[in-house]
């Protein structure tokens, strides 16, 4: 995909123009001047940015939208997409909010922000998420991309594009999972907009981590770059970005007499620029929605109540269907196993069958014994028990080198 180099633009209200029409050059001036005073003191002028879109997240109608379709580098806002997959992992029992996980050499050495977690050391998937979600640290959110798809961030991006696909996004490109730079980095208002309403509808219970204003770890307190969740009355979440080349993006929800709205903001000059026009059009979207006004814009993306094929129900067709070969791994090749407090999880999967020849092809690959642990949610997990960290980090990475999905709790 070529690299985008977009511009900012001054976006000005057209009544403006409607009566600069009609007047003389020498009252031109004093009218700009009059009416640059008016809007600037009313915030009914939009700063600069490059793209921009409200809508309604009850029903995905689009109020107001800017360049939406404009193809821009969306920086940390990737960490949406991150998360979704995290809390797709939850829901589906590969991963527990107490569960712990490992941090490898690649994630502690991820460039800022972060969270500074050293490498060899374990953080909890609720702090990972808040870490993620309030920091956007980069460094834990490759830690979760990491456990979550064998080791290899490269693979969890891959997955990040496939379920944006599925879920509808049409002009979005992952290659990592923070939004770190990279030129076919890439998505749009509209998209960013799409992949939020996702997340609120297919995962309402885990909505609230974006609406956290201060998290404290290890003794130190961070505060959420958002603005808006203590400038502007209800709103409820949801996550900034910022690269030199995306610069100042956000998205924004609030909630105000039982509406409930998002907004994008994408290439802001700054953080105020980036604060005050997410400010400014959620007014004129509850505005608009106040006074029946109709949509600026119409073709209104929409999410499905229906959510996209998660990795568990792919991994459970997948080996409920197919035959595997194994190659048997031999004794000198085989992770070594010593007792502890540590585990492995091979996948959640929605028949005991299929539980039962995911045992058979750890065993037949890796020579590791495993359990099929049933839970509440009707799901069969295949995990691996009572390791000590180091047996568990070598099992994982023999997993990866046999094409294994797994991840490390304890």
């Amino acid at each position: 995909m070529n690299s985008v180099r977009p511009r900012a633009h001054l976006f000005v209200d057209p009544r403006a123009h409607f009566l600069l029409i009609f007047i003389s050059s020498k009252m031109r001036r004093v009218f700009i001047a009059f009416f640059i005073g008016v809007f600037l003191s009313s915030g009914a002028i939009a700063a600069q940015y490059r793209a921009a879109l409200v809508a309604n997240m009850d029903n995905g109608r689009v109020l107001i939208k800017e360049n939406s379709d404009q193809l821009n580098y969306p920086a940390s806002l990737t960490k949406i997409m991150t998360l979704y997959l995290a809390f797709d992992a939850l829901e589906h029992g590969r991963l527990h909010l107490d569960d712990y996980l490992i941090v490898s050499n690649s994630a502690a050495a991820a460039s800022p922000v972060k969270l500074g977690i050293a490498a060899g050391s374990k953080i909890s998937v609720e702090d990972a998420i808040k870490a993620v979600a309030v920091l956007s640290a980069n460094d834990v959110a490759r830690v979760l991309a990491e456990n979550l798809k064998g080791g290899k961030e490269g693979n969890f991006a891959d997955m990040m594009t496939r379920v944006a696909n599925e879920i509808g996004l049409t002009n979005t490109n992952f290659e990592n999972s923070s939004g770190l730079p990279n030129d076919d980095h890439l998505s749009t208002a509209r998209d960013i907009a799409l992949l939020s309403m996702a997340v609120y509808k297919h995962f309402p219970q885990y909505w609230k981590y974006f609406g956290i204003r201060t998290w404290t770890y290890n003794g130190k307190t961070y505060t959420n770059g958002n603005r808006l969740l203590a400038s502007y009355p209800g709103c409820d979440g949801m996550k900034t970005g910022f690269t030199n080349k995306s610069r100042y993006s956000l998205v924004a929800t609030a909630k105000r007499d039982g509406a409930h709205l998002i907004v994008v903001v994408l290439g802001a000059e700054n953080k105020d620029v980036r604060a005050s026009a997410a400010t400014q059009l959620l007014n004129r979207g509850f505005a608009m929605l106040e006074s029946g006004a109709a949509p600026i814009v119409k073709n209104s993306p929409t999410v499905s109540a229906v959510k996209p094929q998660t990795m568990s129900a792919a991994y459970s067709a997948a080996a409920a269907s197919v035959a595997p070969t194994y190659n048997v791994v031999s004794a000198r090749t085989a992770p070594t196993v010593t007792s502890g407090n540590a585990g492995v999880q091979f996948g959640a999967f929605s028949s005991h069958n299929a539980a039962a020849t995911q045992v058979a092809n750890v065993k037949n690959k890796l020579g590791v014994n495993t359990t099929i642990e049933p839970t509440a949610n009707g799901m069969y997990r295949v995990r691996a028990n009572g390791l000590s960290d180091a047996a568990a980090a070598d099992i994982r990475t023999h997993a990866s080198a046999m094409g294994i999905d797994c991840y490390i709790f304890h």
